[in-house]
């Protein structure tokens, strides 16, 4: 039986810890004696690229090495994940995986690249609301208005996302749920995204709210519901989907590492043990409570088992909302 996915993380959270660096790892010496990469898939100011730097900041002093991260944007992170797990698996090259990579493998199928099997899962270590947001401009002001318009001017449904990434299949989901016919307006990044929904060039995204919550603030971004099954921290005034009257939409985008296929499991479990202890320091907790993140704590056995969960899960919506490619 697969649990329910807030279970699973509970269940996670309470794994036990782990062992400590031997074997293989050490007889090849110390790790690590120079800087670790990790590489995202999309570009800067994005809400990947805000864990990953909060991630390097808070990791590579507990490591004794600098984390230095890489913006691989491109084809809904696939480009990046490719390049990881092609890359020496010896622990100097780890991907920061977001579901998205599971929706846009979903989406578009790439035979070259196989999640189940050319990575070793390390830790699940954050979790972020998906908001949708119009421009004030727009005057809708709830979900009823917003799809009002969409039914009644088709022409002006222009939804700004990164195709095949999460916030995407969110937005997909959205439209079927809700009954309408959205155009998708492709981007690399979800801040470019946002940029043209603040300029009034797109009448709408779905974001993560570390994206949107400092433009909410500012009144240039009106929020109208969150994709999480209970409302957002950090926007404890925006109802869910269900409660703006859109049920069956929840969503959130988590953030994990993953190393490349046969990395040693000595050299996955210092990784894993030291990044889930920096995520858990009070500056990091602070500053990505501040972005509308909340933390999880998995280790390499527990995300393993949670990727084959959500691939199940997301797989079986997309074929219902036919949104898969053959």
């Amino acid at each position: 039986m697969i649990l329910p996915r807030r279970k699973f993380l509970h269940l996670a959270a309470g794994a036990a810890a782990l062992p400590s660096l031997t074997g293989r790892a050490a007889a090849q010496g110390a790790y690590p004696s120079r800087p670790v990469h990790l590489v995202i898939g999309f570009t800067p100011g994005s809400a990947a690229d805000v864990v990953a730097r909060v991630l390097s900041q808070a990791t590579s002093p507990l490591l004794g090495q600098q984390i230095v991260v890489e913006n691989k944007p491109g084809a809904g992170s696939s480009i990046a994940a490719d390049y990881v797990a092609h890359a020496p698996n010896d622990g100097y090259t780890v991907f920061l995986a977001t579901l998205s990579i599971i929706t846009n493998q979903i989406i578009n199928p790439n035979t070259a690249l196989d999640l189940t099997k050319d990575f070793e899962p390390v830790a699940l270590l954050q979790d972020a609301p998906i908001i949708l947001v119009v421009n004030p401009a727009s005057n809708i002001r709830s979900m009823k208005e917003l799809i009002a318009l969409c039914k009644a001017k088709p022409d002006q449904a222009l939804d700004s996302n990164v195709t095949g990434s999460m916030p995407y299949f969110a937005s997909e989901l959205f439209a079927q749920q809700a009954g309408i016919k959205l155009t998708q307006v492709p981007y690399q990044g979800s801040p470019q995204a946002v940029e043209d929904v603040v300029a009034g060039r797109t009448l709408m995204t779905f974001s993560p709210a570390s994206t949107v919550i400092g433009l909410i603030a500012a009144g240039k971004l009106l929020p109208l519901a969150t994709t999480t099954g209970k409302r957002a921290g950090a926007l404890p005034d925006v109802p869910t989907m269900a409660e703006a009257g859109v049920p069956g939409v929840d969503a959130s985008l988590w953030f994990g590492l993953l190393a490349p296929a046969g990395t040693p499991r000595p050299v996955v479990d210092k990784l894993a043990a030291t990044t889930r202890k920096a995520m858990q320091t009070p500056a990091a907790r602070e500053a990505l409570h501040k972005q509308g993140d909340d933390p999880l704590d998995a280790g390499p056995d527990e995300f393993a088992s949670f990727m084959r969960s959500e691939i199940a899960r997301w797989t079986k919506v997309a074929q219902t909302a036919g949104m898969q490619k053959s």
